[in-house]
């Protein structure tokens, strides 16, 4: 498989990718960088955040969302990039000391948001993480924030079956991702392990694809790890990154893989790009928030 890196920004830690279909656009962050990135053809804006970003999201009002240390925000798009528009939508977690990690749109256009313990200094440092004090959150369009989850660790992985009755969910602290089966109330049952490994890196983000297979990126692990829909290695795609953080199916047929990912002690060269990389299956599409 051939690679390339799609601009020659590098991020500190990049993250969130999501691919707009209506627009052909790239959207994705760099936490510690506090930026959100969209890219359109060859153009690459930056909005410079005030806090740590950790997911940047379209809407379908044609603003987008941020997901901030304080909340989540509204952004208008057409706002200059050194002076960026925020309007606060909803503080989902309220905890002192935490910031907002993993977020995706369900099926619905529902923002679902993992929090955590800040590990993030002032100039991007590494912070150690000494409680489990993150947690999950539903987000409706009519700003309603319903708690799923508490006391996670590091939240990564979001994915939907396409009846919407299954969420797959993981927290890199346990080296974990778990299924969980989704009331009709939108309540969860309690967690079922699908996968878990040391080997190959720790679970980040994922993606899936049109056959329910999951692509999952492995922070240290150097690969992305194809998983079969009943958590079963199908392969593995081996990367010129250290840390590769996420993953998301885009372009026109939705056969080009996105990967995001972070900054490293071993200095590899393309540390922090995004690489595309084509693919013999196509991905689902993201949702837009749904209002």
């Amino acid at each position: 498989m051939t690679w390339t890196a799609v601009t020659e920004h590098r991020a500190q830690l990049g993250e969130g990718p999501f691919w707009d279909a209506p627009t052909q656009a790239l959207y994705w962050v760099d936490i510690a960088g506090k930026q959100a990135l969209r890219l359109i053809g060859q153009n690459v804006q930056i909005w410079q955040m005030p806090e740590h970003v950790s997911a940047f999201i379209p809407c379908a009002s044609g603003d987008a969302l941020v997901t901030l240390s304080s909340g989540v925000y509204r952004l208008d798009l057409d706002s200059p990039g050194l002076e960026p528009r925020l309007t606060l939508f909803c503080v989902a977690d309220p905890q002192p000391g935490n910031r907002a990690n993993e977020a995706r749109c369900d099926g619905q256009g529902r923002l679902w948001l993992g929090t955590m313990q800040n590990n993030i200094g002032e100039q991007g440092e590494d912070l150690p993480i000494t409680r489990r004090s993150g947690g999950l959150f539903r987000i409706d369009p009519d700003k309603r924030v319903t708690p799923l989850l508490r006391g996670l660790g590091i939240p990564n992985t979001l994915l939907w079956s396409d009846d919407g009755t299954t969420l797959l969910f993981g927290d890199s602290l346990d080296s974990t991702l778990y299924r969980y089966f989704i009331h009709t109330d939108g309540n969860l049952d309690p967690a079922q392990p699908w996968y878990r490994a040391d080997q190959h890196g720790g679970p980040d983000g994922s993606a899936m694809d049109a056959e329910g297979y999951v692509w999952n990126a492995r922070w240290d692990g150097s690969c992305l790890l194809r998983l079969t829909p009943d958590g079963q290695i199908d392969r593995k795609i081996d990367l010129p990154i250290s840390r590769p953080t996420s993953c998301v199916f885009g372009g026109a047929d939705l056969k080009t893989l996105y990967i995001t990912s972070a900054k490293s002690p071993l200095n590899h060269p393309l540390d922090g790009a995004v690489l595309s990389l084509r693919v013999d299956v196509a991905g689902k599409l993201c949702t837009r928030f749904a209002s």
